[in-house]
């Protein structure tokens, strides 16, 4: 296992996950699907995050011990058969040896704190030179402008279950 990397934004740490953050994960990650007024497209199961901590694609931020947001950027091996991942690779074939960036999340309490850019460098550090693609649901314009933002670049739309998304990409 590679050294953790630990950098520290006011009272925030951002580090690789661990097991033990994976409770946190999953309660800021119910809080922002769809049926919670989220906008999260899947829910991820705490055995897909303990393979996600193995392959070293978690990132996550804490305050105080406790887990306030969290990114991937996984393999597509990880991600396995997802439809929506399908649907997105088929419209925009992707780079070779590339990484799927996502979902970020951050807790309603910690918006505003420039936690998902942190992550998000944090992320690119990790896959330095590595091409990485992700996509944003259309009817969600905080998170586009939050990816354009960062310097992502927007390579389309597609469409899954009836429900339109655009893709970006960007090179770490």
């Amino acid at each position: 296992m590679a050294a953790l990397r630990l950098k520290m934004i006011d009272d925030y740490e951002i580090v690789f996950g661990a097991p033990g953050d994976i409770p946190g994960i999953l309660m800021i990650q119910e809080a922002n699907l769809p049926h919670n007024g989220g906008t999260l497209s899947v829910r991820l199961s705490a055995d897909w995050f303990q393979r996600a901590i193995l392959e070293e694609s978690l990132v996550v931020c804490r305050r105080e011990g406790a887990v306030v947001g969290y990114l991937l950027g996984a393999s597509v091996a990880t991600w396995g058969n997802v439809p929506i991942i399908r649907a997105m690779l088929c419209a925009f074939p992707p780079q070779p040896d590339f990484y799927l960036y996502g979902p970020i999340c951050v807790a309603e309490t910690e918006r505003g704190n420039g936690l998902a850019s942190a992550m998000f460098e944090e992320l690119k550090a990790r896959r330095r030179g590595r091409t990485a693609m992700l996509f944003v649901r259309a009817d969600n314009p905080p998170s586009l402008r939050a990816h354009q933002k960062m310097g992502m670049r927007e390579l389309g739309e597609f469409v899954n279950d009836g429900v339109p998304y655009v893709a970006f990409t960007y090179v770490g």
